[in-house]
């Protein structure tokens, strides 16, 4: 059951937007102040040794030094904690510090990740080339295929990773049925929910047992931080918690409260772009220079039916293809007024990229072909502009390909 839903007889739990605004920043009991404090502060001070030790081995709480933990960033993981569902989270300083510190604590080398063949790129990247290095060996598998996904488990596979909806393809998987055929197996399920957010999904109450977000994302929504977040088991994010601070990739405390403000608006930020991305996915299904619309709150999409299953709202971002191939693309990205051509996502300003050139530059072609990523693939997050100004602007820019 989600965290923010009530049994017949239950006293109700505070709704995700209440959440969204107060978990994570009490008021401060000696100042009043509404907004939890940067604590622009490296280090903290101590009574005495014993003080010290007593808090580096967890029998007091404390804050020992800023590539530890910090009471900034612990207010951001706790306001993520509530929002998952999970009984503990960590701050990171990038999405990718976040992937890449949580895989490397929970996979060793002889070991085997299997993950779906539509991944974004520096996670794909990842795989390719940092995990062999590393003895680490990774099966690609279509992750809308649940056999496939099955067959490709092997005797030493130690996590499924899996990205829904993925990026830029807009794929759903069915994350409780992978997640059950990962479990059955001893193998830990870990999904990249950031195009989905804690608005429309909650993979952990689906069965997984991590779940990890590119906070500089829709978490922030104002393109003014790079963060990563991580949430999971307490017995799970300590694990990740000593690799975080052997490899240093925690968030710094600015970061953090900008975070956290943008962690306030969340939920009234993605419920306005849920509507306003259906309604120009809409416009684009109509449109003579479009080929294909990406986006799972269309009937048609082959995830359709999982989507409306498990997620709540099917997400600001949308992935089309346009006639002209690249060329037709570029031409179109190249004539936009409103939307920016800008890579990243989740913010309240319409950006528009080519997979191509940006999140997928560095796959080869053919890397890029088995994921599904054609030259004419456009990915556009949808922001908080009146959409019919979107559609005014998409609808101008398509008229120029054709």
């Amino acid at each position: 059951m989600d965290k923010h839903e009530t049994r017949p007889g239950q006293a109700r739990k505070r709704g995700l937007s209440t959440a969204c605004v107060h978990a994570g920043n009490p008021v401060d009991p000696s100042t009043g102040a509404l907004v939890t404090p940067v604590f622009q502060s490296s280090t903290f001070a101590f009574k005495d040794p014993q003080h010290v030790v007593d808090v580096i081995s967890g029998k007091r709480e404390g804050n020992v030094y800023t590539r530890h933990g910090n009471p900034t960033v612990r207010a951001v993981e706790a306001k993520v904690s509530d929002l998952e569902g999970a009984a503990d989270s960590l701050a990171f300083s990038s999405g990718m510090a976040a992937i890449s510190t949580v895989l490397l604590a929970l996979v060793r080398s002889g070991e085997n990740v299997v993950a779906m063949e539509s991944l974004y790129g520096g996670t794909f990247e990842l795989f390719r080339d940092v995990f062999p290095r590393m003895g680490i060996s990774v099966t690609l598998a279509d992750g809308t295929d649940a056999e496939a996904v099955e067959r490709a488990f092997r005797p030493e596979t130690r996590v499924l990773y899996l990205e829904s909806p993925a990026n830029p393809t807009m794929r759903v998987v069915d994350i409780r049925r992978l997640s059950e055929l990962a479990r059955a197996r001893g193998v830990l399920t870990i999904v990249d929910s950031t195009f989905a957010t804690p608005v429309n999904q909650h993979p952990l109450a689906l069965g997984a047992d991590v779940v990890v977000h590119s906070g500089t994302k829709y978490l922030a929504g104002h393109s003014d931080v790079v963060a990563g977040t991580v949430s999971a088991s307490a017995e799970l994010t300590d694990a990740v918690r000593g690799f975080r601070k052997i490899l240093g990739g925690v968030m710094d405390p600015h970061a953090a409260w900008l975070l956290l403000r943008g962690l306030k608006t969340l939920s009234v930020r993605v419920e306005r772009q849920n509507r306003s991305a259906m309604e120009l996915a809409t416009f684009l299904k109509g449109h003579f220079a479009v080929e294909h619309v990406h986006y799972p709150g269309l009937a048609d999409h082959p995830d359709h039916k999982i989507a409306e299953a498990q997620m709540s709202g099917f997400g600001g971002m949308l992935s089309f293809e346009v006639k002209g191939g690249f060329n037709g693309a570029s031409g179109f990205a190249s004539s936009l007024r409103v939307a920016a051509l800008a890579p990243s996502l989740g913010g309240v300003e319409t950006l528009v990229t080519l997979p191509v050139t940006t999140s997928h530059y560095w796959l080869s072609p053919a890397e890029r072909a088995k994921a599904g990523i054609s030259d004419a693939l456009v990915r556009v997050s949808v922001g908080l502009e009146d959409v019919e100004d979107l559609i005014q602007d998409f609808e101008a820019a398509l008229a120029g390909i054709v």
